[in-house]
């Protein structure tokens, strides 16, 4: 059951021909795949599983928090393109507080809107700048699996099962390859990979809520390289905004004004915010990327161990339990050091980090007056 790839419309190339032709002024019709599944049979295998037989009472209710979110997404899968599906995408991701509003809101206002002037890629390029970086890794670690897939039924770049897969019609800009790759085969690659060697394997699929650490880490990563341009923190706080704009009612020609005229977002990745947060009825996913960098900031100037956030796909919440399980042996450290530990530059900027810094510190630049 692939919560991503079901969420993903199929014809977002088409529906943005069309929303160009019409001087952005209709509202897209978004199709998504149909579900491969029968979603009460995959209930009945749910919760046909004997969690009741672990004794283990942290395990135990680990599993069955677990159970409970994939039921849940298996509802919220059902629920798409109906009014339901935004209260299921809350249960699933939480909502979003006045201060992150804010946070995103000051960032918006003062980086300054830049123009799109950098070249840009094609998702082939893309691909094998992806076989590049996996092979860096084989190098060190050769049984690290080679996955890169450019596909024709996706619209965002995404990875999926340790998959990564490109959409084949996407450009992307050769100053953000890099970071890209650092986000998606550096993080969510190998945290999936890492979670493979653990006898713990939901660590591959996530424990449960592990969504917004581990895209937070992500963001992250691309900061410890360099690469979390204003460009790059503008989008992530105007996914904020547009999602707490779907919260308050707007519809997606709304969402796509005001991030246009107001925030002046470019109108293609204006577009593509909002069809992320309009998509299937409401989505709020996207505004965890911003939440989980804020988290993950106060962890870190807590002391919070790295090395016990790449044993596998997790949230902070379950550090706890993750670092009794390392103490008494039952998980193992990370097989896989990510590369973006080492890049020039990354060691400072994680001492930054760990001296204390707020989200809108993560701009580097001059402040718009």
């Amino acid at each position: 059951m692939d919560l991503l790839l079901n969420l993903t419309p199929v014809n977002a190339a088409e529906a943005w021909a069309d929303f160009e032709r019409s001087d952005f002024g209709t509202a897209p019709t978004l199709r998504l795949r149909p579900l491969e599944f029968e979603p009460d049979l995959v209930r009945r295998e749910l919760y046909d599983l004997p969690i009741e037989d672990v004794a283990d009472p942290a395990l135990h209710k680990l599993l069955v928090t677990k159970r409970d979110e994939i039921a849940r997404q298996i509802t919220a899968l059902e629920d798409r393109d109906t009014t339901k599906f935004v209260y299921g995408s809350l249960q699933l991701y939480g909502g979003i507080t006045p201060q992150l509003t804010a946070a995103a809101e000051k960032l918006l206002a003062g980086i300054p809107a830049q123009g799109t002037s950098v070249p840009g890629v094609t998702a082939g390029v893309f691909a094998e700048a992806a076989r590049a970086e996996i092979q860096r890794y084989q190098a060190v670690y050769p049984e690290f699996p080679m996955h890169v897939d450019v596909r024709d039924d996706i619209s965002e770049l995404m990875v999926s099962f340790g998959r990564l897969l490109i959409p084949e019609n996407a450009t992307f800009r050769a100053d953000r390859v890099e970071p890209l790759l650092h986000h998606e085969v550096g993080t969510h690659v190998v945290t999936y990979q890492n979670g493979a060697r653990q006898p713990l394997t939901m660590l591959t699929i996530g424990l449960p809520g592990y969504d917004e650490t581990q895209e937070g880490l992500a963001v992250l990563a691309e900061y410890l390289t360099g690469g979390l341009d204003p460009r790059r923190l503008r989008v992530l706080a105007a996914r904020v905004v547009a999602v707490d704009l779907m919260l308050g009612g707007a519809g997606f020609l709304d969402i796509f004004a005001t991030l246009r005229d107001k925030y002046q977002i470019p109108r293609k990745t204006a577009w593509i915010i909002a069809i992320r947060v309009v998509v299937a009825g409401g989505s709020v996913k996207d505004a965890i990327y911003l939440r989980g960098v804020a988290r993950l900031l106060e962890a870190f100037a807590e002391g919070v161990s790295l090395d016990a956030l790449l044993v596998g796909k997790l949230a902070l919440d379950h550090l706890p339990l993750i670092q009794d399980l390392l103490d008494r042996g039952v998980l193992h450290a990370p097989w896989v050091r990510p590369r973006w530990l080492d890049v020039p530059g990354a060691p400072e900027r994680l001492d930054r980090l760990r001296a204390g810094l707020s989200v809108t510190d993560l701009y580097e630049g001059v402040v718009a007056a």
